[in-house]
């Protein structure tokens, strides 16, 4: 998809250096970029410290935008780096190489039906950092498994191992909600 002519002049205007076209550009993209941002994080704070760093390397690096491609993928990727780089700073990966059998049993269609997308951002935010990363990057932003291993420095079956256990932890969550709701 090409980049619509407006969308070019804005972005020619913000690597002139024109503080209005920034601010424009980034009220433009702030929202979905801290939804990005967000998934990768603990909590509101740190995406927003996050979403604020990457904007920072968006402006930065702007001259580089070659006008090819999407240039909000450009941004995207930008944000999900940044919070992969803020992750290393402050925590410490945990990563489990091997696959454990877990069972996981059907959910039904009326929790799904029900839950709200913040409902589910909770959710995706209360897995551990290694499964949430992991999750985030292959069943969100379309990573394959080797790029995965190549960004985070470990292993395919890693991140085969931790995309599994994310899943199978969605699903048991998914499987007390409905249960908590079956209850009330």
């Amino acid at each position: 998809m090409g980049i619509k002519s407006q969308e070019q002049n804005l972005i020619k205007q913000c690597q002139a250096g024109s503080a209005k076209a920034q601010e424009k550009l980034y009220t433009s993209l702030s929202d979905k970029m801290f939804a990005v941002c967000l998934r990768y994080t603990n909590s509101r704070q740190d995406a927003e410290d996050v979403l604020q760093e990457a904007f920072i390397k968006v402006f930065r690096n702007l001259k580089k935008f070659k006008f090819q491609g999407s240039f909000e993928g450009w941004v995207r990727r930008i944000m999900v780096n940044t919070s992969i780089e803020h992750h290393r700073k402050n925590a410490k990966w945990k990563f489990t190489e091997d696959v454990q059998e877990v069972s996981i049993k059907e959910t039904s269609v009326g929790v799904l039906e029900r839950l709200k997308a913040e409902d589910l951002l909770k959710l995706v935010q209360s897995l551990p950092d290694g499964y949430r990363t992991v999750f985030n990057m292959y069943a969100i932003e379309g990573y394959s498994h080797q790029d995965i291993a190549d960004i985070l420095n470990v292993s395919v079956n890693t991140s085969k191992s931790q995309l599994f256990k994310a899943r199978a932890a969605l699903q048991q969550k998914l499987l007390e909600l409905e249960k908590r709701e079956k209850s009330e």
